[in-house]
């Protein structure tokens, strides 16, 4: 047996759930009938697992399990063929195995194998003294192993059905989905219609008030309302706690579906009672028999039901559009994650910040680069807000504060006193330790705190306001910079903008560009840069991109400029020439 057909066949067994279960009726009745039909003493269920045979039931054995090297069922789960032992004493491979030095002479066994051609053990008999066997208990035991599979399959078959809503579940689809082709034409074009009763915070917040009940009783009347409303024109399977997925019968078209559908969701009214606290939404995946693998369908389905729900309809049908881009978007934080790690395809660029009263560099933006080997250059306005919605937001500010530091410190040493500014996430904000791990890259890199600024926007502020305000505080506490970024973007409030220990304000390069121009743009870089002095912030000017935009934020009070006018983004060998040479 080849290790792959190995792996397969343990998988077989291992999904059936049957090993170290406890002892049961049905398989101990076929048992002892072995044993009185061959009127032997001993007789089991034996099921081989990767290093032993385990006895599902048994005649004549204390223990529960034997060592399967030399075990006689492992011979037949090996082969999948019916094995006769008529004397282990006699046979050159069995005669030192454990059975026979336990005295065990006789063995029989017929092989318990699933519809996929898996042998998962023996129905097998044994006695204390050596004996043939007859062509009619041949037979007779290869019975009672069938017998054994088909409480096997019952088993199973029990686990395939929902408790909740009666439906065939996850499981059953996939086996179903599969063996569609067997039925149906190959090509053929279906239709499958994801239903999602609640939205994942909508169910939630009513499970947390109501209870386990109450997603029982809303999968109960919404499956009912569903089945009265399609017949039998799909079937419908239960993927989901709140979730079940239909195949629709191939005579129904999308626009039938469509209707359908509108029909039943209008009628909530008559069939919900949690119409006030819950919004479904269904995803309808157009699908080709034997052209689309069952979990893709539901993939596919899925995309199409997170539609529904972003642009506030409740039937969406799946675009391969949108689809690419969440593929695109799952692609990138995936390959992230092994850029980090790589340590080849992450840099930092430069940009300066120019002191627009004396013309000098005070500083820079650190700004974060990836070059992918097969997607090439991605850009971090694509990568970064993707980047800072999950876990991964921790490890590349981490990386990109580590990858400034020793830049910064390097620059130091070379006579370049300059500040470097980092942006941060908001989900930083919320890191219990954030300015201790701030506070220990300044000490490991030698860097002064204030040499470093950290860069966070207004929503990133504004959007957990006491967690985030006692991580600004503690950071401020390190002796490290505050810059509030794009501002003017974002919905802050002026009064807890006062209250953040800010030294900065960059007003958003939106403002900037095309100043020289537009009045109102003039007008209200001026209140920026007026209110921010107020509250005591130095004020850095994004976007500058020509000699008068300069000269016109100036005027405005602004202190600091950032643009191209200046540089665009320099890597590190090319700042310290384009600082030197200033």
């Amino acid at each position: 047996m080849t290790c792959h057909t190995e792996a397969a066949r343990l998988d077989a067994l291992r999904k059936l759930d049957l090993l170290d279960t406890p002892p049961s009726d049905a398989f101990d009745r076929i048992t002892r009938m072995a044993a009185r039909m061959f009127g032997l003493p001993i007789a089991a269920v034996s099921l081989t697992d990767s290093d032993r045979q385990w006895f599902k039931s048994r005649v004549g054995v204390e223990h529960w399990s034997i060592p399967r090297e030399k075990a006689p069922c492992a011979t037949v789960a090996e082969t999948d063929g019916f094995l006769v032992i008529p004397d282990l004493l006699e046979d050159p491979y069995f005669c030192d195995s454990p059975l026979a030095r336990s005295g065990v002479r006789f063995y029989a066994g017929a092989p318990l194998t699933t519809r996929d051609g898996h042998a998962l053990g023996a129905m097998c008999v044994l006695g204390t003294a050596p004996r043939q066997i007859t062509e009619a208990e041949r037979d007779a035991l290869s019975d009672l192993a069938a017998m054994v599979m088909a409480q096997i399959e019952l088993q199973h078959a029990m686990g395939r059905i929902d408790p909740i809503s009666g439906l065939p579940n996850r499981n059953q689809y996939l086996d179903d989905m599969g063996d569609l082709d067997k039925d149906r034409p190959a090509g053929e074009a279906r239709l499958a219609m994801l239903v999602h009763l609640a939205s994942p915070e909508q169910l939630a917040n009513a499970g947390r008030v109501m209870g386990p009940s109450y997603v029982d009783g809303l999968v109960t009347e919404a499956v009912r309302s569903f089945r009265a409303e399609f017949g039998a024109a799909g079937k419908m399977y239960h993927v989901a706690a709140t979730q079940f997925i239909v195949v629709v019968a191939p005579e129904l078209s999308l626009d039938e579906c469509r209707a359908r559908l509108e029909r039943w969701l209008q009628g909530r009214d008559a069939w919900s009672t949690s119409r006030f606290v819950t919004t479904p939404a269904v995803g309808i995946a157009p699908f080709a028999v034997g052209g689309t693998d069952a979990l893709d369908v539901l993939r596919t389905a899925q995309g199409a039901v997170h539609d529904a729900y972003a642009t506030g309809v409740q039937v969406a049908v799946y675009s391969s559009a949108q689809d690419a881009a969440y593929q695109r978007r799952f692609t990138l934080l995936t390959e992230f994650g092994n850029a980090l790690e790589a340590g080849d395809q992450l840099r930092l660029a430069y940009q300066p910040r120019i002191d627009l009263a004396t013309g000098a560099c005070l500083g820079a933006e650190a700004l974060l680069r990836w070059s992918h080997p097969v997607l090439g250059a991605v850009s971090p306005g694509e990568f970064m807000p993707i980047v800072e919605q999950t876990s991964m937001a921790r490890p590349a500010t981490a990386w990109v504060v580590d990858a400034a530091l020793r830049q910064l410190r390097a620059w130091h040493d070379a006579g370049m006193p300059l500040t470097l500014s980092v942006n941060v996430a908001a989900p930083n904000l919320l890191e219990a330790d954030f300015a201790q791990m701030i506070a220990a890259q300044l000490r490991t890199h030698g860097v002064a705190p204030e040499r470093l600024e950290l860069e966070i926007t207004e929503s990133a502020a504004m959007g957990n306001q006491a967690a985030a305000e006692s991580t600004l505080s503690a950071l401020h506490a390190v002796g490290v910079r505050i810059a509030i970024d794009d501002f003017g973007t974002g919905y802050s409030s002026l009064s807890y903008l006062q209250s953040i220990p800010a030294h900065v304000v960059k007003i958003d390069q939106g403002f900037v560009r095309g100043i020289e121009g537009d009045e109102r743009k003039r007008a209200l870089v001026g209140a920026m840069a007026s209110l921010s002095h107020d509250l005591g912030y130095r004020v850095v000017a994004e976007g500058v991109e020509t000699a008068g935009a300069a000269a016109l934020v100036r005027a405005a009070g602004c202190d600091e400029a950032q643009g191209w006018l200046y540089a665009r983004a320099l890597e590190p060998a090319q700042f310290a020439q384009w600082y030197v040479g200033r």
